[in-house]
C-alpha cells in the first residue's frame, strides 16, 4: 500500500507538469497568431521601424510688456531624407540641385575644407584640415590633392569632371560629418528664398529624397536693440557636440551662443516630438505616424522696456555724435552707457551702449567691429568700469550720518585746499565757505567730503560701498564685471581715504551705479539685478517662473538720515549742479552729478537720478567716457525720464504688442 500511494503521487505530479507545459505552448501560439501577429508578419516581410525627431519651435523672447524682441518666422530648408534617397543616383541628384541653386544665386552648405575651384588647396582652420585627413584615414602629412583623390574613390566620382567632383564631394563630406541617416536628415540649404523654394518644388521629380521643409527661423524684430543682452543663435561647434548630443541635440540644431539666448537655452529649446516610420526591405517608407507631439519652448519675458531702451540708445547716439562734432567742452567723448532699474525690484528696464552693433550685419562686420578703437562690441553697461566721481557722495553721507560722525546741520568750512594730511593736500573745485550737507551735495563740495571721509576711515568707507553693491557683482543672468574696489590695509594712506570719498581710486559698472542709486532711493534694500521678468508658456497662457527681486542685503539707514541725503540730491536738480537740465522739470527728481578723473584724457561725465522724488519708481545711471561736462549726461537722463513718465501711451511701439500678462 505505501508503494502504491507513492506511485500515484508521482503520476499526479507528472500530469500537472504536462498540463503546465501544454498551457505555455497554447499561450505562445496565441501570442504568435493573435496578439503579436502584426509584428511578426512585419518582421517576416522585412519591415523595420525607425523613429525620427520632429523639431519643437524655439520659445520667443519678449520685453517687459510682452512686445516682440526675438520671435519665430516660417522659412524654407532644402533637406535630404535618407529613407528616400537612392544611393546609386545620389551624386546626380546633388548636381541637379546645385544647378538649380546656381540659377537663382542660392547658397548651400559645404563644410569641406578645400577650395571650391582649382587647385583645391586647403582652406579653413587646422582643426578642419586635421578632421578631414582623419576621416579619410590618411597620413598626417597628406596633401589637399591626396584628400581629393581619396574622396573621388570614396564617393564614386570617377565619371565626373574635376569641378563636378568638388561640388559633389563637398555635399557628401558634409553629410558624413553631420551623421546623415534616417533619424537625422541632412540640411542642404537653410532659409532659402521663396523663388528658389518654388523652383526646387516644381522640379522635385528630378530630386529623389529631397524635400523643401517649412521650418521656424529666429528673427530679431529690431536687430540693433540691446544686442549684447539678447545674444544670438549659432551652430553646434565640434567641441560642444559630444556634450550636446548626450542632451538630445542633433548636429544641425542651433543653440544659444550669447546673451539671453544662451542663458535661457534650456527653457527656450522646447521638447522635440517623434515620428515613427515603417520601412520595407527595399528602403521604401510604408507609413509615417506622429507618435509624440513636439512641445514648443517656453517664452522668456525680459525686464527690458523696448520703448525706453530705444529712447536711451537714440539719446546716447545723438548726444555723443553732437558732442564729437563740436569744439565745445566734452568733444573728446568716445562712448557712453545708460542703465535704468526699478527702484523696488532692481529689474533692469534699460541697458544701452554707444557705440554698439547690429545683429543683422554682426558676422559680416566682425573684423571691423573688433578692431574699432571705440570698442562697439564691449557691453559697457555691465562690463565697463569707471571711477564714478562725486556720485559716490550720497553713500559717503549715509555712512557718516549713520555712525554719528556728522549731522545734517553741522557746517564745515571749505577753504578750497584740504590740509589735514601733510603729504597729500588736494583742492576742492571751489571756495564754498561754511557748508552743510545739503549745500555740499548740491554744490558738490569736495572739501566737505574729504572731511567726512577722514572721519569715517577707509575701512568703514569701503564696507559701506560693498553694502551698496559697489565693487560687487549684481547677480544678473549674463556676463558682468565685479568692478574694482581697492581693499584697504593697515598701510593705506590718508590720500587713499580722501580719493575714495570723492569717487576716485575705485571703479564700478554703470549697472552697479544704477543699483546703488535704487538701494539708496528705496531706503536701503539691495536686490539682485535681473534681466528676466517671467518665463511663460509659448502661448503666454501659463506662468512657470516670476521674478520678485531677491534681497541680497540691507543697508541700515534711519528715515531721517535718508531724508537728509535725499534733500541734498533734490537740491542738486533744483538749484545745484544739475539744475541746468532739471531746474524747470515738471517732476521732482533726486540726482547727483559727477566728473571723474582718468589716467589719460578728459574726465568722465557721470549722472545718477531717481524719480519721482516722493515715491521713487526708477533709478538711472549715465556714464559718458571723456564726456567732461555733467550737463551732457544729465540731458540723457532727462530724455529717459521723458520716455518713462511722459511718452504718449498710444505710441506706435505698442501697436503690435501681445496682451500684457498680469
Amino acid at each position: 500500500m505505501p508503494f502504491k500511494r507513492k506511485k500515484q503521487t508521482r503520476l499526479s505530479a507528472l500530469s500537472i507538469i504536462c498540463l503546465v507545459i501544454a498551457l505555455l505552448f497554447t499561450l505562445r501560439i496565441c501570442s504568435l497568431q493573435l496578439i503579436n501577429a502584426a509584428t511578426y508578419t512585419a518582421q517576416g516581410a522585412g519591415i523595420s521601424t525607425i523613429v525620427a525627431k520632429i523639431k519643437a519651435p524655439r520659445g520667443e523672447i519678449l520685453d517687459y510688456y510682452a512686445r516682440k524682441i526675438a520671435i519665430n518666422r516660417d522659412g524654407y530648408n532644402v533637406v535630404f531624407n535618407s529613407a528616400n534617397v537612392s544611393r546609386s543616383s545620389l551624386n546626380n541628384t546633388i548636381l541637379q540641385l546645385v544647378k538649380m541653386f546656381k540659377e537663382k544665386n542660392g547658397n548651400w552648405v559645404d563644410k569641406l575644407p578645400l577650395d571650391t575651384a582649382e587647385p583645391f588647396n586647403y582652406i579653413g582652420s587646422e582643426a578642419d584640415k586635421k578632421a578631414l585627413i582623419q576621416a579619410l584615414k590618411l597620413a598626417d602629412y597628406a596633401t589637399a590633392e591626396n584628400c581629393f583623390t581619396q574622396m573621388v574613390k570614396r564617393y564614386d566620382l570617377e565619371q565626373y569632371t574635376r569641378n563636378e567632383q568638388r561640388i559633389i564631394m563637398g555635399v557628401r563630406y558634409s553629410m558624413d560629418i553631420t551623421d546623415f541617416s534616417v533619424t537625422n536628415p541632412y540640411i542642404f540649404a537653410e532659409d532659402i528664398s521663396a523663388e528658389l523654394m518654388r523652383t526646387v518644388s516644381e522640379r522635385n521629380f528630378l530630386l529623389q529624397g529631397v524635400t523643401v521643409d517649412v521650418t521656424p527661423f529666429r528673427e530679431y524684430v529690431e536687430t540693433d536693440l540691446a544686442p549684447n543682452i539678447i545674444g544670438e543663435l549659432g551652430p553646434i561647434y565640434a567641441e560642444e557636440w559630444q556634450e550636446l548630443k548626450a542632451k538630445g541635440y542633433s548636429y544641425n540644431d542651433k543653440v544659444g551662443k550669447s546673451g539671453i539666448e544662451a542663458y535661457a537655452e534650456s527653457d527656450l529649446r522646447g521638447t522635440d516630438g517623434e515620428i515613427t516610420y515603417k520601412i520595407d526591405s527595399k528602403g521604401t517608407i510604408i507609413s509615417a505616424t506622429v507618435t509624440k507631439e513636439p512641445i514648443a519652448g517656453k517664452t522668456v519675458m525680459l525686464t527690458l522696456d523696448k520703448k525706453i531702451q530705444r529712447a536711451a540708445q537714440d539719446s546716447l547716439k545723438t548726444t555723443i555724435k553732437s558732442m564729437q562734432s563740436s569744439n565745445a567742452l566734452g568733444s573728446a567723448v568716445v562712448a557712453g552707457s545708460a542703465v535704468v532699474v526699478e527702484v523696488n525690484t532692481n529689474k533692469i528696464l534699460v541697458a544701452a551702449n554707444y557705440p554698439s552693433y547690429d545683429m543683422a550685419t554682426y558676422h559680416k562686420d566682425y573684423d571691423k567691429l573688433a578692431s574699432d578703437p571705440a570698442k562697439p562690441l564691449t557691453d559697457r553697461a555691465f562690463q565697463g568700469i569707471y571711477p564714478i566721481g562725486s556720485t559716490i557722495k550720497p553713500a559717503v553721507a549715509i555712512a557718516a550720518l549713520e555712525n554719528n560722525l556728522v549731522t545734517s546741520h553741522e557746517t564745515i568750512f571749505c577753504s578750497h585746499t584740504y590740509t589735514f594730511f601733510g603729504d597729500y593736500q588736494p583742492n576742492c573745485m571751489g571756495w564754498h565757505g561754511y557748508t552743510n550737507l545739503t549745500k555740499a551735495l548740491s554744490r558738490s563740495c569736495n572739501y566737505y567730503f574729504f572731511e567726512l571721509g577722514k572721519r569715517i576711515g577707509i575701512m568703514k568707507l569701503t564696507d559701506y560701498f560693498k553694502q551698496f553693491g559697489l565693487g560687487v557683482k549684481t547677480g544678473i543672468e549674463i556676463t558682468e564685471s565685479s568692478g574694482l574696489l581697492v581693499e584697504p590695509t593697515s598701510n593705506s594712506m590718508g590720500g587713499d581715504t580722501l580719493q575714495a570719498s570723492i569717487g576716485q581710486m575705485n571703479a564700478f559698472t554703470p549697472l552697479q551705479l544704477a543699483s546703488y542709486t535704487a538701494t539708496l532711493a528705496n531706503g536701503g534694500t539691495r536686490r539682485q539685478a535681473s534681466l528676466i521678468s517671467k518665463t511663460v508658456s509659448y502661448d503666454l497662457s501659463e506662468t512657470y517662473f516670476e521674478n520678485t527681486g531677491k534681497v541680497l542685503n540691507t543697508v541700515k539707514m534711519s528715515e531721517k538720515n535718508l531724508e537728509d541725503v535725499k534733500t541734498g540730491m533734490l537740491s542738486v536738480t533744483m538749484d545745484g549742479t544739475g539744475s541746468g537740465v532739471f531746474g524747470n522739470y515738471p517732476l521732482k527728481i533726486g540726482g547727483k552729478t559727477g566728473t571723474s578723473q582718468t589716467a589719460s584724457g578728459a574726465d568722465h561725465s557721470v549722472f545718477i537720478a531717481f524719480a519721482p522724488y516722493d515715491n521713487p519708481e526708477i533709478a538711472i545711471a549715465v556714464v559718458l567716457e571723456h564726456g567732461q561736462t555733467s550737463y551732457a549726461a544729465a540731458s540723457i537722463v532727462k530724455t529717459i525720464m521723458d520716455a518713462y513718465f511722459f511718452a504718449d501711451e498710444t505710441d506706435e511701439t505698442f501697436e503690435n504688442a501681445y496682451e500684457v500678462l498680469d
